[in-house]
C-alpha cells in the first residue's frame, strides 16, 4: 500500500505539435498543486496553450534533479499533488525524471502515468522497418570505449534499434554505424516529428550519409536502424576477397572498405581479419 501523502503524476507532453496534448493530460496539469518541468519558460508556452494557469512551477533538469528530489518528496509528504513533465515526450526517457521516480517509489508514495506522444514509437512505426521487436538506445555516448561497445552491440542486434541524435552529430554517428554495421544496413532518418517540416528518409546507411551531404541536418533526429542480417558470409570468404584485392594492388584500407561493401559485412569484422592475414604472412 502506498504511503499516505501526495501523488506524483508523470505526464507525457507533445514532441512538437501542441495539439497532441491529451484532454486528460491538460486536466491533470490543471489540477496539480505543483508542476515540475525541465524548462519553465518552455513549459509555460504549453501550459498557456492548454489554459493551465494555477499550479506553481519548479525546474527539474539534468543539473539539479538530484537536489530537487528532496523538494518533491517534501511536497508529497505534505499531501501535495505533483505533476512531472519534460520539454517533450515522457519524463525519464532520454530526459530528466528517472531519479525522481526512483526516489518517490522508494519512499512509497503513489505514482501515476498519463501517457502520450513518443518520438520512439512514432519514428519506429513510420520507418517501415520491423516493429515486432525493437531496442531503444537513446543518445550514444559521445566518445571513448563505451561508445565503441554500444555501437558494436547495435551492430549485432537481432532486432530494429532506435537511437536519438543531435543534428551536428548525426553524420558522425551514421559513419560510425557504417564502420560497425556495413554500408548497406537499412535505416530510416526521422526528424521534426509532428512539426511542419516533418521528414522520414528511408534507405541504406551509406545512402543516408549522401542524403545529409545534400540536405544539411536540421532539427533533432531519430535514427531507426534495421537488424543485422544473419551471418552467412564466413571468415574464409572474406579473407579470400581481401587477399585478391590486395594482391591486385589495392592498399589495405581501400580493400577493407571494398570488401565490407561488396559482402555487406561490418568494416570492423573485415579489419580484424585483415590484421590476422598480415600477422600470418
Amino acid at each position: 500500500m502506498p504511503t499516505a501523502g501526495g501523488v506524483l503524476r508523470l505526464v507525457a507532453t507533445p514532441i512538437g505539435n501542441l495539439s497532441d496534448l491529451s484532454p486528460r493530460a491538460a486536466r491533470v496539469l490543471g489540477e496539480a498543486d505543483v508542476i515540475a518541468c525541465e524548462d519553465i519558460r518552455h513549459s509555460r508556452k504549453l501550459l498557456s496553450h492548454a489554459g493551465v494557469t494555477g499550479p506553481r512551477l519548479i525546474a527539474v533538469h539534468d543539473h539539479n534533479e538530484a537536489d530537487q528530489v528532496r523538494t518533491i518528496l517534501s511536497l508529497l509528504e505534505r499531501g501535495k499533488s505533483v505533476a512531472l513533465i519534460t520539454d517533450a515526450g515522457t519524463p525519464g526517457i532520454s530526459d530528466p525524471g528517472q531519479r525522481v521516480v526512483a526516489a518517490v517509489a522508494a519512499a512509497g508514495y503513489g505514482i501515476e502515468v498519463v501517457p502520450g506522444p513518443s518520438a520512439v514509437i512514432a519514428a519506429l512505426v513510420a520507418s517501415g522497418l520491423p516493429t515486432h521487436r525493437f531496442s531503444f538506445e537513446g543518445f550514444m555516448p559521445r566518445k571513448g570505449s563505451e561508445r565503441t561497445r554500444r555501437l558494436e552491440a547495435v551492430s549485432g542486434a537481432g532486432c530494429t534499434t532506435v537511437l536519438y541524435e543531435a543534428p551536428h552529430r548525426v553524420v558522425r554517428t551514421l559513419n560510425d554505424l557504417i564502420e560497425t554495421c556495413g554500408p548497406l544496413r537499412q535505416v530510416a532518418l526521422v526528424r521534426e516529428l509532428t512539426k511542419l517540416h516533418e521528414e522520414v528518409w528511408r534507405g541504406t546507411l551509406a545512402g543516408a550519409v549522401e542524403h545529409l551531404e545534400e540536405s544539411p541536418p536540421r532539427g533533432e533526429y531519430v535514427i531507426v536502424l534495421g537488424s543485422g542480417p544473419p551471418e552467412t558470409v564466413d571468415d574464409e570468404t572474406i579473407a579470400r576477397a581481401l587477399t585478391a584485392r590486395m594482391d591486385a594492388g589495392e592498399d589495405k584500407r581501400t580493400a577493407i572498405a571494398s570488401v565490407a561493401g561488396t559482402l555487406s559485412v561490418p568494416k570492423r569484422r573485415v579489419y580484424d581479419l585483415a590484421l590476422d592475414l598480415a600477422s600470418n604472412r
